[in-house]
């Protein structure tokens, strides 16, 4: 049978379980098996065992509950308290005023907690009211945050990049590595635009607070000693070379445990919560991962991705006319699917065309996860969106329209890494030189 007609009605069912509530990973198995069973003579049985087998004692996916886990214990921990407290004396004489907290406490946030959702909701019911409080504009109090909160996304220890780097088998470590300029610079643009937003909305910006002595501000800044602290071990351990992801993670939960026992947010309760939250997220991630092999096996056995590299091949796109169709391709996904689901849904189709077209795995890694970002702000699936709906009590469409301006920033961020990849490949290169 032709592969075009079987992609087509793989596709097709899959859509079809999709919207019927079937959980994603069970879909991708279903799928695969079905692939399997009617279009080839391979023993589908055997196949899917073996599959998932070998995809569930991976040893990349060890450092996947470590930094799970590592989250949900600062989620629990006065942490975020804290850095608002030390970050707000240093923001508050740039344009914008202490809009500026909530993105530097997010890409702080991020880079200890690896998840947009636990970054939005923590820093979200830290800096929501004190904003609101202080008659900061609600809008651009919502869009700021649901933007900066993407950053979990990308700025390690990021959980996407480890689904991407078992996915895509690429090194977990040089991805990390690779999301740190890339993420600065996020934080950069967004703070940019909350900048040109101020000078433009003068009026709707509260006036300057009272300066503070800078002897104040420094014992201010000792809040952020804790949290900038753990950022370098855990980073700072893979940059250097003393540690591997997953080994870089034992040291991010043994800082995370000792933090939270120092700010006495540890107790029995908060312990037994952590773990179960790990556990849960932890199970759905690793589901959807075998199931994504699985499926990924059998659209080898039936040719699709051969024949769709062909297809595309055939138009003799220019890696920069691929980058832009994929780009829009994931930016409608996200309309429908989260991050994680995304990835593992195209990576048996998409990888063998991105390594034909002579693309960077690396750098591929961090763009997708760019672009992913965008589905955590795009209805009707957008998970930060929910997050503060709930916090907020606005309906969803007024908290959509205060992020669309972010969303256009993460646009910029896209074509900023397609026209300058080395944003993304510098320090990787510098771990191989060494």
């Amino acid at each position: 049978m032709d592969p075009t007609l079987i992609s087509i009605f793989l596709i097709g069912i899959m859509l079809l379980l999709l919207a019927g509530g079937i959980w994603v990973a069970l879909t991708l198995m279903i799928v695969g098996y079905l692939g399997i069973s009617l279009f080839t003579g391979a023993p589908a049985g055997a196949i899917m065992a073996t599959t998932i087998w070998g995809q569930s004692w991976s040893w990349a996916l060890t450092a996947l509950p470590l930094f799970i886990w590592m989250g949900e214990i600062l989620y629990r921990t006065r942490l975020a308290a804290e850095m608002f407290k030390g970050l707000a004396p240093w923001m508050s004489p740039l344009p914008g005023r202490l809009l500026h907290v909530n993105i530097a406490s997010c890409g702080l946030f991020a880079a200890v907690s690896g998840s947009s959702a636990a970054t939005t909701a923590t820093i979200g019911r830290i800096t929501i009211p004190e904003l609101m409080k202080r008659n900061y504009d609600e809008r651009i109090v919502i869009g700021s945050l649901a933007g900066s909160a993407t950053l979990g996304f990308l700025i390690p220890p990021s959980i996407i990049l480890i689904v991407y780097g078992v996915a895509a088998d690429v090194s977990i470590s040089r991805l990390f590595i690779a999301g740190v300029l890339p993420g600065l610079m996020l934080i950069g643009l967004f703070m940019g635009y909350v900048m040109l937003w101020s000078w433009v909305n003068s009026d709707r910006v509260p006036p300057r607070e009272p300066s503070v002595p800078i002897l104040q501000r420094l014992r201010a800044t000792a809040g952020l000693f804790p949290i900038m602290g753990l950022i370098v071990a855990v980073i700072g351990s893979i940059y250097a070379g003393i540690a591997t992801a997953t080994e870089a993670a034992a040291i991010g939960v043994v800082g995370a445990l000792v933090l939270s026992w120092a700010s006495r947010s540890l107790n029995w309760q908060s312990f037994k919560e952590s773990v179960a939250g790990a556990t849960r997220t932890t199970c759905m991630v690793t589901l959807i991962l075998a199931g994504a092999a699985f499926l990924s096996v059998s659209m080898g056995f039936t040719g699709i991705p051969r024949q769709l590299a062909g297809w595309v091949g055939a138009f003799e796109l220019s890696q920069f006319q691929l980058l832009l169709a994929l780009t829009l391709l994931f930016v409608i996904m996200g309309c429908f699917l989260d991050g994680i689901s995304i990835v593992v849904l195209t990576a048996s189709v998409i990888m063998p065309m991105v390594q034909a077209a002579g693309i960077d795995m690396i750098w591929f890694g961090i763009y997708l996860v760019v672009v992913i970002e965008m589905s955590q702000i795009t209805p009707p699936v957008g998970i930060n969106l929910f997050i503060l709906q709930s916090m907020t009590r606005r309906d969803l469409l007024y908290v959509s329209k205060a992020a669309v301006p972010f969303f256009f920033v993460l646009v910029l961020a896209t074509f900023i890494l397609i026209v300058f990849p080395q944003v993304a490949t510098f320090l990787p290169s510098l771990m191989t030189r060494g």
